[in-house]
């Protein structure tokens, strides 16, 4: 029994954020190459690809919420087109691992031999960046506690915000002791810290990918509830995974006590994942104790 394909989902909900922080980022990410390229400095051009990535994440975000909603003309996509966004949140992953691996050889590479570089566009650049990153930040959060595909791009805004930042420190460290090496050290930490927030938000990908249990849920608790609706016997069969965000999928075997009662049973089940553990498409077989046959699936 399904529940139906007609609810929205959380991407295309947010997907004017993502435009908005995709034309605000892409039009400051211009200005930062040019200046980073200016001053030579390698904190500056660390958080400018920091910016790269920002455009190429919220880029995959648009398109995957778009491809996400439309509907399957060929018939073979049975679930639509919603892994979409998954698969953008992956594609976050692996540029934020990117940008930070070559950021962090670049800070090696700089060790004992200092660069110059010029402290005053570090500090207006920094500075100016950490306000568009903040605003992308306001627009983005309500968002990527909702959906996988806004929180891998909240996530990249995030490093970079604090890419910003860290131009700024090592800016101001330059001005204040004249010794360029803090470039190099505060670029070192910014790429450290990309990379940890990258391989976090990869660990939710993969768990989406791999049709882990959803976060949060408890697949025995599930089990139970269901085992308790009046009429049934025993539940086997189990499964629950996430589409996409927002979307929480289940299949299970209800065995009942009487056959009669299993249009009662149907929308107690689909009412009870529904309400309580928030699974918005449930496919249930309802079998009489009688039934044989499931236990010779081999897998």
């Amino acid at each position: 029994m399904g529940a139906g394909h007609g609810h929205g989902h959380a991407g295309a909900r947010h997907r004017w954020r993502l435009a908005a922080s995709f034309a605000l980022i892409g039009s400051f990410f211009v200005v930062e190459l040019a200046y980073g390229l200016i001053s030579g400095s390698l904190a500056l051009m660390s958080d400018a690809g920091h910016m790269a990535a920002d455009v190429v994440t919220l880029g995959a975000a648009l398109v995957a919420t778009r491809i996400a909603t439309r509907p399957d003309a060929t018939g073979r996509r049975s679930y639509g087109s919603y892994r979409a966004e998954v698969f953008a949140s992956l594609l976050a992953v692996i540029v934020m691992l990117g940008v930070s691996l070559y950021v962090v050889a670049e800070a090696v590479g700089r060790i004992g031999r200092p660069a110059e570089v010029s402290s005053g566009p570090m500090l207006v650049v920094g500075a100016v960046g950490l306000v568009v990153n903040l605003v992308a930040l306001l627009l983005l959060r309500a968002g990527a506690a909702e959906s996988l595909n806004v929180k891998g791009a909240y996530l990249e805004v995030v490093a970079d915000t604090a890419g910003s930042i860290g131009v700024i420190v090592a800016g101001w460290l330059i001005m204040a002791t004249g010794q360029t090496f803090w470039d190099t050290v505060v670029a070192l930490v910014i790429g450290v810290f990309v990379a940890v927030r990258a391989i976090s938000l990869g660990r939710q990908v993969f768990a989406v990918l791999g049709q882990h249990v959803p976060e949060g849920m408890d697949a025995g608790a599930v089990a139970q509830d269901l085992a308790a609706i009046n009429g049934v016997r025993d539940v086997h069969d189990l499964h629950l995974w996430t589409l996409t965000s927002g979307m929480n999928v289940a299949t299970a075997h209800l065995v009942t006590i009487d056959q009669n009662d299993s249009h009662a049973i149907l929308d107690q089940a689909r009412d009870l994942l529904l309400r309580r553990h928030g699974v918005a498409h449930a496919t249930l077989q309802v079998e009489p104790a009688n039934h044989t046959g499931c236990d010779e699936l081999g897998w």
